[in-house]
Protein backbone atom coordinates (compact mmCIF):
# COMPACT_ATOMS: atom_id res chain seq x y z
CA UNK A 1 0.00 0.00 0.00
CA UNK A 2 3.13 2.25 0.83
CA UNK A 3 4.64 2.16 -2.73
CA UNK A 4 1.41 2.41 -4.23
CA UNK A 5 0.53 5.57 -2.61
CA UNK A 6 4.10 6.66 -3.41
CA UNK A 7 3.79 5.74 -7.20
CA UNK A 8 0.28 7.47 -7.76
CA UNK A 9 2.14 10.40 -6.08
CA UNK A 10 4.88 10.64 -8.54
CA UNK A 11 2.58 9.71 -11.18
CA UNK A 12 0.43 12.93 -10.01
CA UNK A 13 3.65 15.01 -9.89
CA UNK A 14 4.67 14.38 -13.21
CA UNK A 15 0.99 14.61 -14.43
CA UNK A 16 0.69 18.57 -13.17
CA UNK A 17 3.76 19.45 -14.32
CA UNK A 18 2.74 18.49 -17.27
CA UNK A 19 0.05 20.36 -17.33
CA UNK A 20 1.73 23.97 -16.82
CA UNK A 21 1.25 25.46 -19.67
CA UNK A 22 -3.14 24.29 -19.87
CA UNK A 23 -2.87 25.70 -16.28
CA UNK A 24 -1.59 29.19 -17.73
CA UNK A 25 -4.19 29.00 -20.15
CA UNK A 26 -7.10 28.69 -17.71
CA UNK A 27 -5.69 31.55 -15.31
CA UNK A 28 -5.09 33.67 -17.51
CA UNK A 29 -8.67 33.39 -19.02
CA UNK A 30 -9.93 33.69 -15.52
CA UNK A 31 -7.88 36.35 -14.00
CA UNK A 32 -8.80 38.26 -17.42
CA UNK A 33 -12.25 37.21 -17.13
CA UNK A 34 -12.83 39.54 -13.75
CA UNK A 35 -10.13 41.94 -13.61
CA UNK A 36 -10.08 44.61 -16.72
CA UNK A 37 -6.87 45.14 -18.32
CA UNK A 38 -6.39 49.02 -19.13
CA UNK A 39 -5.52 50.04 -22.94
CA UNK A 40 -5.40 46.49 -24.12
CA UNK A 41 -8.42 44.08 -25.49
CA UNK A 42 -8.91 41.17 -23.22
CA UNK A 43 -7.66 38.79 -26.48
CA UNK A 44 -4.63 41.08 -27.02
CA UNK A 45 -3.69 40.40 -23.63
CA UNK A 46 -4.12 36.55 -23.78
CA UNK A 47 -2.06 36.23 -26.79
CA UNK A 48 0.94 38.73 -25.01
CA UNK A 49 0.62 36.84 -21.39
CA UNK A 50 0.58 32.88 -23.06
CA UNK A 51 3.45 34.03 -25.37
CA UNK A 52 5.58 35.10 -22.53
CA UNK A 53 4.53 31.59 -20.93
CA UNK A 54 5.95 29.48 -23.54
CA UNK A 55 9.51 32.07 -23.64
CA UNK A 56 10.00 31.31 -20.24
CA UNK A 57 9.26 27.53 -20.06
CA UNK A 58 11.34 27.51 -23.15
CA UNK A 59 14.47 29.35 -21.21
CA UNK A 60 13.84 27.93 -17.82
CA UNK A 61 14.28 24.10 -19.42
CA UNK A 62 10.63 22.88 -18.84
CA UNK A 63 10.12 22.58 -22.34
CA UNK A 64 13.04 21.73 -25.14
CA UNK A 65 13.25 23.39 -28.68
CA UNK A 66 11.40 20.32 -30.44
CA UNK A 67 8.83 20.61 -28.01
CA UNK A 68 8.25 24.12 -29.48
CA UNK A 69 8.45 23.25 -32.61
CA UNK A 70 5.54 20.83 -31.89
CA UNK A 71 3.78 23.51 -30.34
CA UNK A 72 3.75 25.23 -33.22
CA UNK A 73 2.72 23.08 -36.08
CA UNK A 74 -0.35 22.45 -33.22
CA UNK A 75 -0.74 26.17 -33.05
CA UNK A 76 -1.24 26.55 -36.84
CA UNK A 77 -3.40 23.28 -36.77
CA UNK A 78 -5.51 24.73 -34.06
CA UNK A 79 -5.72 27.90 -35.58
CA UNK A 80 -6.85 26.74 -39.40
CA UNK A 81 -9.46 24.98 -37.57
CA UNK A 82 -10.81 27.78 -35.40
CA UNK A 83 -10.84 29.69 -38.84
CA UNK A 84 -13.37 27.63 -40.54
CA UNK A 85 -15.43 26.73 -37.98
CA UNK A 86 -16.31 30.19 -36.79
CA UNK A 87 -16.95 31.19 -40.11
CA UNK A 88 -19.35 28.02 -40.25
CA UNK A 89 -20.82 29.11 -37.37
CA UNK A 90 -20.12 26.42 -34.60
CA UNK A 91 -18.94 28.91 -31.67
CA UNK A 92 -18.13 32.45 -31.81
CA UNK A 93 -15.20 34.71 -30.00
CA UNK A 94 -17.36 38.26 -29.36
CA UNK A 95 -14.73 40.11 -28.07
CA UNK A 96 -12.87 42.24 -29.66
CA UNK A 97 -9.21 42.56 -30.30
CA UNK A 98 -6.22 43.90 -32.41
CA UNK A 99 -4.51 40.06 -32.83
CA UNK A 100 -7.79 38.21 -34.94
CA UNK A 101 -7.71 36.88 -38.38
CA UNK A 102 -11.06 36.42 -39.37
CA UNK A 103 -12.52 37.07 -36.57
CA UNK A 104 -10.23 34.26 -34.34
CA UNK A 105 -8.05 35.92 -31.80
CA UNK A 106 -4.25 34.92 -32.55
CA UNK A 107 -4.21 33.17 -28.87
CA UNK A 108 -6.83 30.27 -29.31
CA UNK A 109 -4.06 27.90 -31.12
CA UNK A 110 -2.72 27.74 -27.84
CA UNK A 111 -5.69 25.90 -26.87
CA UNK A 112 -4.74 22.92 -29.17
CA UNK A 113 -0.94 23.71 -28.38
CA UNK A 114 -1.39 23.07 -24.52
CA UNK A 115 -2.43 19.53 -25.44
CA UNK A 116 0.83 19.09 -27.38
CA UNK A 117 2.41 20.94 -24.35
CA UNK A 118 1.55 18.20 -22.05
CA UNK A 119 2.19 15.46 -24.77
CA UNK A 120 5.12 16.38 -25.23
CA UNK A 121 6.11 17.22 -21.94
CA UNK A 122 4.22 13.82 -20.27
CA UNK A 123 6.27 11.59 -22.73
CA UNK A 124 9.54 12.72 -21.74
CA UNK A 125 8.69 12.55 -17.92
CA UNK A 126 7.13 9.02 -17.47
CA UNK A 127 9.61 7.81 -20.59
CA UNK A 128 6.87 6.66 -22.47
CA UNK A 129 7.19 4.20 -25.26
CA UNK A 130 4.72 2.60 -27.65
CA UNK A 131 4.34 -1.29 -28.78
CA UNK A 132 2.43 -2.44 -31.91
CA UNK A 133 2.30 0.98 -33.46
CA UNK A 134 0.25 0.42 -36.98
CA UNK A 135 2.11 1.38 -40.24
CA UNK A 136 2.68 4.97 -41.23
CA UNK A 137 0.25 5.05 -44.27
CA UNK A 138 -2.25 3.56 -41.70
CA UNK A 139 -1.91 5.88 -38.60
CA UNK A 140 -1.17 9.06 -41.35
CA UNK A 141 -4.13 8.04 -43.39
CA UNK A 142 -6.53 7.79 -40.16
CA UNK A 143 -5.19 11.23 -38.91
CA UNK A 144 -6.04 12.71 -42.26
CA UNK A 145 -9.41 11.59 -42.45
CA UNK A 146 -10.32 12.75 -38.97
CA UNK A 147 -8.83 16.07 -39.75
CA UNK A 148 -10.94 16.42 -42.76
CA UNK A 149 -13.66 15.22 -41.76
CA UNK A 150 -13.90 18.34 -39.14
CA UNK A 151 -14.13 20.52 -42.37
CA UNK A 152 -16.63 18.13 -44.40
CA UNK A 153 -19.35 16.84 -42.13
CA UNK A 154 -20.78 20.70 -42.81
CA UNK A 155 -21.36 19.79 -46.56
CA UNK A 156 -21.97 15.60 -46.18
CA UNK A 157 -22.33 13.16 -43.91
CA UNK A 158 -20.56 13.15 -40.81
CA UNK A 159 -18.61 9.79 -40.44
CA UNK A 160 -16.94 10.30 -37.04
CA UNK A 161 -18.20 7.27 -35.69
CA UNK A 162 -16.97 4.73 -38.91
CA UNK A 163 -13.63 6.73 -38.30
CA UNK A 164 -13.92 5.85 -34.25
CA UNK A 165 -14.71 2.28 -35.58
CA UNK A 166 -11.38 2.49 -37.67
CA UNK A 167 -9.28 3.73 -34.26
CA UNK A 168 -10.03 0.77 -32.53
CA UNK A 169 -8.84 -1.02 -35.81
CA UNK A 170 -6.26 0.14 -36.33
CA UNK A 171 -5.09 0.61 -32.74
CA UNK A 172 -5.87 -2.83 -31.36
CA UNK A 173 -2.41 -3.85 -31.06
CA UNK A 174 -0.98 -0.30 -29.84
CA UNK A 175 -0.23 -0.22 -26.08
CA UNK A 176 1.48 3.03 -24.43
CA UNK A 177 4.31 2.06 -22.24
CA UNK A 178 5.17 4.32 -19.08
CA UNK A 179 7.48 4.31 -16.29
CA UNK A 180 7.16 5.33 -12.75
CA UNK A 181 10.29 5.65 -10.83
CA UNK A 182 11.51 2.42 -11.41
CA UNK A 183 8.72 0.44 -12.22
CA UNK A 184 6.90 0.11 -15.66
CA UNK A 185 2.81 0.24 -16.45
CA UNK A 186 1.06 -0.26 -19.84
CA UNK A 187 -2.49 0.94 -20.96
CA UNK A 188 -4.03 0.21 -24.30
CA UNK A 189 -4.03 3.25 -26.80
CA UNK A 190 -7.62 3.62 -27.69
CA UNK A 191 -8.22 4.06 -23.83
CA UNK A 192 -5.57 6.39 -23.47
CA UNK A 193 -8.08 8.50 -26.44
CA UNK A 194 -10.85 8.27 -24.30
CA UNK A 195 -9.46 9.11 -20.96
CA UNK A 196 -7.74 12.33 -22.30
CA UNK A 197 -10.15 13.08 -24.68
CA UNK A 198 -13.14 13.18 -21.65
CA UNK A 199 -10.49 15.52 -19.54
CA UNK A 200 -10.02 17.80 -22.42
CA UNK A 201 -13.98 18.25 -22.44
CA UNK A 202 -13.87 18.90 -18.58
CA UNK A 203 -11.26 21.50 -19.55
CA UNK A 204 -13.37 23.06 -22.46
CA UNK A 205 -16.51 23.72 -20.23
CA UNK A 206 -14.05 25.51 -17.89
CA UNK A 207 -12.96 27.70 -20.85
CA UNK A 208 -16.59 28.28 -22.16
CA UNK A 209 -17.59 29.30 -18.78
CA UNK A 210 -14.28 31.86 -18.54
CA UNK A 211 -15.34 33.27 -21.84
CA UNK A 212 -12.69 31.99 -24.28
CA UNK A 213 -15.39 31.34 -27.19
CA UNK A 214 -18.92 31.06 -27.28
CA UNK A 215 -21.32 28.11 -28.02
CA UNK A 216 -24.19 29.48 -29.90
CA UNK A 217 -26.38 27.83 -27.25
CA UNK A 218 -24.68 29.39 -24.59
CA UNK A 219 -24.70 33.46 -26.17
CA UNK A 220 -27.58 34.05 -23.55
CA UNK A 221 -26.28 32.46 -20.17
CA UNK A 222 -23.61 29.21 -19.84
CA UNK A 223 -24.57 25.71 -20.02
CA UNK A 224 -22.90 22.76 -19.92
CA UNK A 225 -21.16 21.90 -23.14
CA UNK A 226 -22.97 19.00 -24.82
CA UNK A 227 -21.37 15.36 -24.28
CA UNK A 228 -21.25 14.70 -27.75
CA UNK A 229 -18.09 16.95 -28.14
CA UNK A 230 -16.10 14.15 -25.84
CA UNK A 231 -16.25 12.35 -29.44
CA UNK A 232 -14.84 14.89 -31.35
CA UNK A 233 -11.99 15.55 -28.74
CA UNK A 234 -11.31 12.32 -28.83
CA UNK A 235 -10.52 12.43 -32.45
CA UNK A 236 -8.71 14.87 -31.96
CA UNK A 237 -6.32 13.62 -28.93
CA UNK A 238 -5.67 10.96 -31.72
CA UNK A 239 -4.24 13.63 -34.60
CA UNK A 240 -2.41 14.81 -31.83
CA UNK A 241 -0.58 11.34 -30.48
CA UNK A 242 -0.12 10.78 -34.26
CA UNK A 243 1.68 13.54 -34.95
CA UNK A 244 3.66 13.27 -31.67
CA UNK A 245 4.33 9.86 -31.78
CA UNK A 246 5.54 10.06 -35.22
CA UNK A 247 7.75 12.97 -35.01
CA UNK A 248 9.58 10.84 -31.58
CA UNK A 249 10.18 8.18 -34.07
CA UNK A 250 11.78 9.95 -36.72
CA UNK A 251 13.82 11.50 -33.74
CA UNK A 252 14.84 8.32 -32.68
CA UNK A 253 15.60 7.02 -36.05
CA UNK A 254 18.26 9.81 -36.30
CA UNK A 255 19.92 9.15 -32.71
CA UNK A 256 20.42 5.49 -34.27
CA UNK A 257 22.09 6.69 -36.99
Amino acid sequence: MRKAIVQLLHFGYHQAMSCLFPVAIFGTLAVSKYIELPFIYRYDAILLILLAVQYAMYRSGLETRDEIKVICVFHLIGLLLEIYKVRMGSWSYPEPGVTRVFDVPLYSGFMYASVASFMCQIWRRLRMDMTGWPPLASAGILGGAIYLNFFTHHFIPDFRWWLTALVFIVFRKTWIIYRVRADTYRMPMPLVFVIVGFFIWLAENIATFLGAWTYPDQHHTWQLVSFSKISSWFLLVIISVIIVAQLKHVKAGRRRQ
